[in-house]
């Protein structure tokens, strides 16, 4: 039988990535641990979101799962509900100094065994991704774990994991 491990407090969660923004690591390897040298790139499971002055946050409550691929330079973020379906988005990425900027160009929509239903925005916008569109700045890459802040403000954490996007 496997115990169920205890998660830490909140607060306490938010002073170490109020450090690991502060320390300034070196990003020259980010994207290539974050996104892998093939394609389809690697798979992050987001865990815990902070607010913007990280004085507070929370685990995420579903299952979020985001793929990098650097070789691509692809995206694809999804939320997943187990039997009920999944919603995935998938788009372009850009790297430049530490921020990874994002255009998304497919929605998909699964219900239950249900085939996805797809909606397409490709060749409408087929410019770089900037900082005029959705994007993180990285603080820290490893193989095992990822924080990033978002456009709006907040910071995200994520764990490496094995699942494939479907």
């Amino acid at each position: 039988m496997r115990r169920k491990q205890k998660k830490p407090q909140p607060k306490k969660f938010c002073l170490p990535s109020s450090e690991i923004e502060k320390a300034k690591f070196d990003p020259s390897a980010f994207l290539e641990t974050l996104g892998g040298n093939e394609s389809p790139g690697r798979t992050w499971m987001l865990v815990f979101t902070a607010e913007a002055r990280l004085e507070s946050g929370k685990y995420f409550p579903i299952t979020a799962i985001q793929r990098f691929d650097a070789a691509g330079k692809r995206i694809e973020n999804g939320v997943y509900l187990g039997a009920l379906g999944c919603l995935t988005f998938e788009g372009r990425i850009s790297w430049k100094n530490r921020i990874l900027a994002f255009i998304f160009e497919r929605i998909r929509i699964k219900i239950g065994p249900l085939n996805p239903f797809e909606i397409s925005f490709k060749g409408k916008d087929e410019r770089e991704p900037n900082t005029k569109d959705p994007f993180f700045i990285w603080f820290y890459v490893d193989e095992e774990i990822a924080v990033a802040r978002g456009r709006s403000g907040g910071t995200a954490f994520w764990v490496r994991c094995k699942r494939v996007l479907t």
